[in-house]
């Protein structure tokens, strides 16, 4: 089953993110590379793809787990929620419907 993932950063992160990011992409690309990942990305502070200095509000990625509970436990081992950029974390059950 897929379960989406979103989080919300703390204010003003984004030496961390950044400083995170690679960790954090290396385990979304392990995902994609294990046909599991559905979607992922962040959610930038303002209208724009490149937010520059403005940073992310948060993240969303949807994948597939056997479980809520692993779903739970891959989130909880997020790099971004290890060095302090998650304030907050929501794991639900996801049914993809469209397309």
């Amino acid at each position: 089953m897929f379960y989406a993932i979103i989080s919300e950063d703390k204010p003003n992160t984004l030496d961390q993110r950044m400083a995170a990011r690679p960790a954090h992409v290396e385990r979304l690309v392990a995902l994609k590379d294990e046909g599991r990942l559905l979607i992922a990305g962040p959610h930038p502070a303002i209208d724009s793809e490149d937010p520059g200095p403005a940073g992310f509000t948060g993240s969303l990625v949807v994948a597939e787990f056997n479980s809520l509970e692993s779903a739970q436990a891959w989130a909880n081992d997020d790099p971004y929620l290890h060095q302090g950029v998650y304030e907050r974390v929501v794991v639900k059950p996801y049914k993809k419907v469209l397309p």
